[in-house]
């Protein structure tokens, strides 16, 4: 894997922030003492730098300047302030050198930071300052994400291929649009929660057959695990796996028709499609 050599800092220091880290550190992407962070939890950062051995530096501002590209890795509910905070210190202002802007929070579109970074900002300077807006999910805390990243009109080819490197740090990457980011979102970044909802009811279902939990968990997992990597391996589609296991009149052919008694096809796409369209409400 490429290892970069700029230095990488991180606003924000929360569950996301920090698998990015680890992964960055783990796959050698990144050297720890290239990777700076800002968070206002002080305890926070003293586990980071820690665990981890990076750097931490006492503001949005410190990072801005110090690092080559910037991960905005806050809560969205935190995105405004800190974007306010950003803009009242003109923090991008005067500086020579390219900084490469990366938002890992949901919901937040790119026109946002354009809003508040650019305005005082020169054609040329914001040039220097291209915004990408990543879609992470939490599988990435095992290196097993995949990562949507779209960017503005200033960014590069070189820019979005750092972005990349970054982010295959923490598992699959898939460029798109914004517009594409809503959809992405209900797919990849909720998509995890419905693989956990259904796990929970296979569990549930093995406890009601007489398992104790701890076995019905373990026969979840490694069903799931194998049908996965099944699936993996062998690229085929779904359906044809699923047909070599249901044997006409069988036991699997029982609990499938159950499952189309009450289209469960079709609520899992309501489902997906209710989670687009609420992402989208919510990035407004």
């Amino acid at each position: 894997m490429a290892q970069l050599k700029q230095n990488i800092g991180f606003i924000g220091a929360g569950n996301m922030g920090e698998a990015m880290i680890s992964a960055l550190i783990r796959s050698g992407v990144c050297e720890p003492d290239r990777i700076f962070v800002y968070d206002i939890r002080e305890p926070r950062l003293e586990e980071l730098k820690t665990v981890y051995k990076i750097k931490a530096l006492p503001g949005t501002g410190e990072i801005i300047r110090h690092c080559d590209v910037i991960v905005f890795a806050v809560k969205p509910q935190s995105m405004d302030p800190l974007l306010s905070e950003v803009s009242s210190q003109n923090a991008f202002d005067g500086l020579t050198e390219k900084k490469l802007i990366i938002s890992i929070a949901a919901g937040i579109r790119i026109k946002k930071f354009e809003d508040r970074i650019y305005p005082k900002l020169a054609l040329e300077a914001r040039k220097q300052i291209p915004i990408l807006r990543v879609m992470p999910n939490t599988p990435a805390m095992v290196l097993s994400g995949i990562s949507g990243v779209c960017a503005n009109s200033y960014a590069t080819p070189e820019d979005m291929q750092a972005a990349k490197t970054i982010l295959s740090a923490m598992g699959e990457v898939i460029e798109c649009q914004e517009k594409d980011m809503d959809s992405l979102t209900a797919m990849s970044g909720s998509g995890p929660a419905y693989c956990f909802y259904f796990a929970e009811a296979m569990i549930e279902a093995g406890i009601q057959l007489g398992f104790d939990p701890d076995t019905a968990a373990r026969l979840t997992l490694g069903t799931l695990k194998g049908a996965l990597a099944l699936m993996e391996l062998q690229h085929q589609p779904p359906e044809e796996l699923r047909a070599r296991v249901t044997s006409p009149g069988g036991a699997t052919q029982a609990a499938i028709a159950v499952f189309e008694a009450h289209t469960l096809k079709q609520v899992i796409r309501e489902a997906i499609a209710a989670a687009a369209k609420r992402s989208k409400e919510l990035s407004g």
